[in-house]
C-alpha cells in the first residue's frame, strides 16, 4: 500500500500519561526508534494494521506544555506543523485529569482533528473518582474513550471505531477558554491583524495568546507569514505585556477546572492515595532520608538477588568448561586451543553473563520503585542537593540512571530542557559509579582489605562528592548560567501497582542490551589479551605483554601501578568489567582466564589466582588500582553515547581527558597515603 494512503495518527500527552504503553500495544515488534532530525529527543514511530488497512502512528515527546521552550516542546509542535498527521491521539491521566489537561488547553485553537484517550482509570477510581466520559465528550467536542493501556483494556473500542470508519475525531471546542482569553485588553487587537482563519493550522486567537505569552518561536513564525510591516505594529502592541503567560495559564486552569467539575464526582468517604507516607516522602525534613534508605536499600537487594543468580551461572560455568575439556583431551586437540576456547572465549561470555546478573537485580528493583511512582519523589527532595551543584532538580534522575549503567544515565539527561545543563548534568553524572565499577571495587577490595573494604568504599564515596563539586565548577563555568537553573516543575504521579508486562519488559531490554555490547567486548578483551599474554612454555616473561609493560613500569610504578595493574587499568576505559579478565588474565598462575566473580567460592583456579595477586601486589597498589579504576572514564560505550546526545565531539573529548587526569591524581593520591596508613 502506497504510503501516501496510510492515515497517520500522533499520541500526545504529558509524561507518565500511559503514551508509551498506547503505542507499545497498538504497534507490537512493527515499530523504529531513532531520533528527531537534528535533535537528541527519541522518535518513535510504528504501523498497525485494523480490518486490513494499514496505519502509521508517531509517540510524540512527553512535554507539558507547547510553549517551544524545551527541544520536547519544540519537536511536538514542529510534528504536529510538518508531519502529515490526521488526527491527533491525546492521552489524558484520568488519575489526574486537572493536571494532565493543561497541555490539551494548551493545544486549543490548533485546527487538527482530536479523539482523548482517557487512561489510568482503574487508579482513579481506587481514588474513589468517577468519570463520565460522555459528559466531557460532549464538553470538548470531540471522541472521548476510556481506556486501560497496561491491560489492554478500551483499545478494542479504539480499533472497531477504527474498522467501521467512525474515528475522525474532531475540533476541540474553544469557546469557553476564548472567552476567558479576551481578559486582556489587547487580544482582540493583535488577532485583528492576522487573517481570520489563521496562519497554517494555528487559529488567529492561538497565535495571539502565544505571542503574549513571550512565545519567541511563534512570533518568528508569524512575522515570516505577515511581513515586517504588520510585524512592526504587532511589536508595538506587545510592549509592556509582561505577564501574559502568568494570565493566560490561570484561565486555562479555570477552564479545565470547570470541565473536571462537569464530569468529575467523588464517592463518599474516599481518600487519595498520597497520604502520610507521600507528605513524608516529599517533606524537607524526611524525603531526603527515606529516599536514601530506599536507593541503598535497593541496591543492596540488587547485589543479594545478583549474588545468588551469579552463583547459579558461575555452577553452569564449571561444568560446561570441565565438559568441554574433557571432550577436547579425548580428541587430542591442542593445549593452546583448549586454552583459547575454555578460558578466553568461554570465560569472557560467562563474565558477562555474570555483570548481566547485576543489570537484571538493579533494572528490576529500581524499574519497581519507577513502576509504582516514587521516583518522581526522589528528583523532587533532592532539587536543592542538585541545585548547589548548579544542576537542575531532575539531574537526580540521570545520576539514578548511572547507578545501572551510565549509558542509562546519558540517555535520561533528556529530562533536561537546557543543552548546556544537559551537558554539565552528563559531566557530573560520570563520577557516579555502573555496576561494573562496583563488581571492581568489591573484588579487589574483598582479596586485599577483606571486612575493612567497608572503609574503601566509604573514601570512595566521599572522595565521589567531592569529585562532583569540583566538576560542577570547573564546567560549570562553561556550561552553567542563572537563566538555565531554573526551578523545578515536575508531575508527581500518583502511587499504584506497577504493571508486570511492562516493568518486565523494560528489564528484558535493558538485559539483552547490556548483554550483547558486554559480551562482544569482554570475549574481545580476554582473547586479545590471551593471545598478548599466551606463551607455549607458560612463561609470562616472554610473552608481547610483559615486554611492552616492563618498558613503561618506571612511570606506572610512580602512581601505584606495576605494569600489569596498569595494563588492566587501560582496559578499563573499554569496560570496568574488562579489566577483571585482563587480571584474570596477567594473574592466573594456571594461565588462561579465571572468572574473579567465583573469588571465595572454593574455586580451585580462584583460590590460586588469589594467592597470586597477594603475593605480586600490595594493598597500597591495589587502593591505587581500585580509586583509578573509580575516576576514570565509564567506558568507551559511555563516551559515544555522550557524543550522540550532545552532539559535541569537542566538549566529550574534554570531558574524557578531564577524568583520565583526574584518575591518575587519585591514583597517586590513594597510593601515597596507602603507603603512610597500611
Amino acid at each position: 500500500m502506497n504510503n501516501a494512503t496510510i492515515k497517520t495518527f500522533a499520541l500526545m500527552g504529558q509524561p507518565n500519561t500511559g503514551k508509551s504503553t498506547v503505542f507499545n500495544a497498538l504497534t507490537g515488534a512493527r515499530q523504529h526508534i531513532g531520533n528527531w532530525p537534528g535533535k537528541t529527543v527519541e522518535r518513535k514511530e510504528g504501523y498497525f494494521e485494523v480490518g486490513g488497512r494499514k496505519y502509521r502512528i508517531l509517540d510524540l515527546p512527553g512535554t507539558y506544555s507547547l510553549f517551544a521552550n524545551s527541544e520536547e516542546e519544540m519537536v511536538t509542535r514542529d510534528a504536529l506543523a510538518g508531519e502529515g498527521i490526521d488526527v491527533i491521539l491525546a492521552i489524558l491521566d484520568a488519575s489526574q485529569l486537572e493536571r494532565s489537561m493543561f497541555l490539551l488547553s494548551d493545544f486549543a485553537g490548533i485546527n487538527q482533528p482530536v479523539v482523548v484517550l482517557l487512561n489510568m482509570l482503574d487508579i482513579a477510581e481506587e481514588q474513589g473518582k468517577n468519570i463520565d466520559a460522555e459528559r466531557l465528550s460532549r464538553a470538548l467536542g470531540v471522541p472521548v474513550l476510556p481506556v486501560i493501556a497496561n491491560r489492554g483494556e478500551g483499545l478494542g473500542t479504539l480499533r472497531a471505531l477504527l474498522e467501521s470508519g467512525n474515528l475522525e475525531g474532531g475540533l476541540l471546542n474553544t469557546s469557553a477558554l476564548e472567552e476567558k482569553y479576551r481578559i486582556n485588553p489587547v487580544l482582540s487587537e493583535l488577532i485583528s491583524l492576522m487573517p481570520e482563519s489563521g496562519i497554517g493550522m494555528y487559529s488567529a486567537i492561538w497565535l495571539a495568546v502565544k505571542l503574549l505569552e513571550g512565545d519567541r518561536d511563534a512570533a518568528g513564525y508569524v512575522k515570516d507569514a505577515l511581513g515586517t510591516k504588520t510585524w512592526v505594529q504587532i511589536e508595538r502592541i506587545l510592549e509592556g505585556q509582561k505577564e501574559g503567560i502568568l494570565i493566560f495559564s490561570d484561565c486555562k486552569f479555570q477552564w479545565i477546572h470547570e470541565l473536571a467539575e462537569q464530569s468529575v464526582s467523588a464517592a463518599g468517604g474516599a481518600r487519595a492515595v498520597r497520604g502520610r507516607f507521600d507528605r513524608l516522602a516529599t517533606s524537607g525534613r524526611w524525603g531526603k532520608f527515606i529516599a536514601l534508605g530506599i536507593i541503598l536499600g535497593g541496591l543492596l537487594l540488587s547485589i543479594i538477588v545478583g549474588f545468588s543468580l551469579m552463583g547459579i551461572i558461575g555452577a553452569i560455568r564449571g561444568a560446561v568448561t570441565s565438559s568441554l575439556r574433557t571432550w577436547f583431551e579425548a580428541v587430542n586437540a591442542h593445549g593452546a586451543l583448549t586454552s583459547l576456547i575454555c578460558d578466553a572465549i568461554l570465560g569472557g561470555v560467562f563474565i558477562a553473563l555474570d555483570m548481566v546478573c547485576y543489570v537484571f537485580a538493579i533494572s528490576l528493583v529500581f524499574g519497581y520503585i519507577e513502576e509504582v511512582g516514587y521516583m518522581a519523589r526522589i528528583s523532587y527532595v533532592f532539587d536543592g542537593v542538585m541545585q548547589r551543584l548548579r544542576l537542575h532538580g531532575k539531574a537526580i534522575m540521570p545520576f539514578l540512571l548511572c547507578l545501572g549503567c551510565t549509558i542509562g544515565g546519558v540517555a535520561g539527561s533528556r529530562v533536561i530542557d537546557s543543552w548546556k545543563q544537559r551537558l554539565l548534568t552528563i559531566a557530573i553524572s560520570w563520577v557516579v559509579p555502573c555496576i561494573p565499577v562496583w563488581a571492581v571495587v568489591g573484588v579487589m577490595g574483598s582479596i586485599f582489605f577483606g571486612f575493612g573494604v567497608v572503609w574503601v568504599v566509604i573514601s570512595l564515596f566521599a572522595a565521589a562528592a567531592l569529585h562532583m563539586f569540583v566538576t560542577s565548577i570547573v564546567f560549570g563555568r562553561s556550561f552553567s548560567s542563572p537563566e538555565d537553573r531554573t526551578g523545578l516543575i515536575m508531575e508527581l504521579p500518583p502511587y499504584h501497582r506497577p504493571n508486570k508486562k511492562t516493568l518486565l519488559s523494560f528489564v528484558w531490554y535493558r538485559m539483552k542490551d547490556v548483554l550483547l555490547r558486554a559480551t562482544k567486548l569482554i570475549t574481545l578483551v580476554s582473547v586479545v589479551f590471551w593471545l598478548l599474554s599466551y606463551s607455549s612454555d607458560g612463561d609470562i616473561a616472554s610473552t608481547i605483554l610483559y615486554r611492552a609493560g616492563t618498558f613503561i613500569e618506571p612511570v606506572t610504578l610512580f602512581f601505584g601501578l606495576n605494569w600489569e595493574l596498569f595494563t588492566a587499568f587501560v582496559v578499563s576505559t573499554l569496560g570496568k568489567e574488562a579489566s577483571l579478565g585482563v587480571i584474570s588474565a596477567l594473574f592466573s598462575t594456571a594461565g588462561g582466564t579465571v572468572n574473579l566473580f567465583e573469588l571465595g567460592m572454593g574455586n580451585d583456579s580462584a583460590i590460586q589466582l588469589t594467592a597470586a595477586l597477594m603475593t605480586r601486589v600490595s594493598q597500597p597498589q591495589a587502593l591505587a588500582f581500585i580509586f583509578g579504576v573509580f575516576f576514570t572514564v565509564p567506558c568507551i560505550a559511555a563516551l559515544g553515547a555522550t557524543a550522540a546526545e550532545t552532539h559535541s565531539v569537542r566538549w566529550t573529548v574534554r570531558m574524557a581527558l578531564y577524568y583520565v587526569c583526574v584518575a591518575f591524581v587519585m591514583m597517586g593520591i590513594a597510593y601515597r597515603v596507602g603507603l603512610m596508613i597500611l
